[in-house]
C-alpha cells in the first residue's frame, strides 16, 4: 500500500506541474479553472429571459443636417391636358400714330349739260352749252362730243323736253347710232323723252347726242323752266389700262 501510495503522490506531483506550465502560457487563462482543459464540467442549461425594460422617452431634436447632393435630372413627363383659358388682360397702352400713306389715286370723269337753243339741227352733234358740271372738261361745249380720256365702262342718260313737234334722237359712239329715242308731240301739251345706256369706250372714243331722219323731227325744247339734259360719268376704269 505504502508502495501504491506512494506513486499516486509523484503522479499528483507531475500533474501540477504540467498544469502550471499551461497555464503561464495563457494569455487569459480562465479564473478557477486551472486544470479546465483536463477536467472539464458538462456545459448547464440556458438561463431563463429577462423582464423587458422600461419604455424610454424620446430624446431632443438633432440640429438639421446638411443638403445632401443635388440628384440627376429626370426624364421629361408627358404633356398633359391642355388648361382653362385665363380671363382677359387689360388694354394695352396707344401705340403711335403711324405716318400719312399715299392717297389712292381715283379715276374721274363725269359731265353734266343742259341745252340752251330751243331747235337744234338735224343730223349733227346737238350742243349742250348750259355746263352744270364739266371739272375734268371731257365734254367739249364747242362740238357737243364727250371725248372719252379714261378707258372703262360709262354711264349716258338724256331727259329731253318735246314741244311743237315730234322728236327723233340718238346716242351715237364714234359715228354709229347706239340707242333711239322717238316722242310723238301731242297739240298744247309738254312731253318728256328720255334714255340710257352702258358703254364701254377706250381712250380717244367721242360720245354725243343727235337728232335724225328726215322731216321735222327736232323738237327738243328748252327755256327758263324746262330743260333738256345729257350726262354721262365713269363706273370704273380698264384695270389693264391703269
Amino acid at each position: 500500500m505504502r508502495g501504491t501510495a506512494g506513486f499516486f503522490l509523484c503522479l499528483l506531483l507531475l500533474v501540477a506541474s504540467h498544469c502550471t506550465e499551461v497555464a503561464a502560457q495563457n494569455d487569459q487563462p480562465e479564473p478557477k479553472t486551472p486544470c479546465a482543459n483536463w477536467m472539464g464540467g458538462v456545459p448547464g442549461y440556458p438561463g431563463h429571459n429577462g423582464l423587458p425594460g422600461r419604455d424610454g422617452k424620446d430624446g431632443l431634436k438633432g440640429e438639421k443636417g446638411d443638403p445632401g447632393m443635388e440628384g440627376s435630372k429626370g426624364e421629361q413627363g408627358e404633356t398633359g391636358p391642355r388648361g382653362w383659358p385665363g380671363p382677359a388682360g387689360p388694354p394695352g397702352f396707344s401705340g403711335q400714330k403711324g405716318s400719312k400713306g399715299e392717297d389712292a389715286f381715283v379715276h374721274r370723269s363725269a359731265f353734266s349739260v343742259g341745252l340752251t337753243d330751243r331747235s337744234p339741227h338735224p343730223n349733227v352733234p346737238i350742243r349742250f352749252s348750259k355746263i352744270f358740271y364739266n371739272e375734268q372738261r371731257h365734254y367739249d361745249t364747242s362740238t357737243g362730243k364727250f371725248i372719252c380720256s379714261i378707258p372703262g365702262t360709262y354711264y349716258f342718260a338724256y331727259h329731253l323736253t318735246v314741244y311743237l313737234s315730234d322728236v327723233k334722237v340718238s346716242l351715237y359712239k364714234k359715228d354709229k347710232a347706239v340707242i333711239f329715242t322717238y316722242d310723238q308731240f301731242q297739240n298744247n301739251n309738254v312731253d318728256q323723252a328720255s334714255g340710257s345706256v352702258l358703254l364701254h369706250l377706250s381712250s380717244g372714243d367721242e360720245v354725243w347726242l343727235q337728232v335724225y331722219g328726215d322731216g321735222d323731227n327736232n323738237g327738243i325744247y328748252a327755256d327758263n323752266v324746262n330743260d333738256s339734259t345729257f350726262m354721262g360719268f365713269l363706273l370704273y376704269p380698264d384695270l389693264d389700262a391703269h
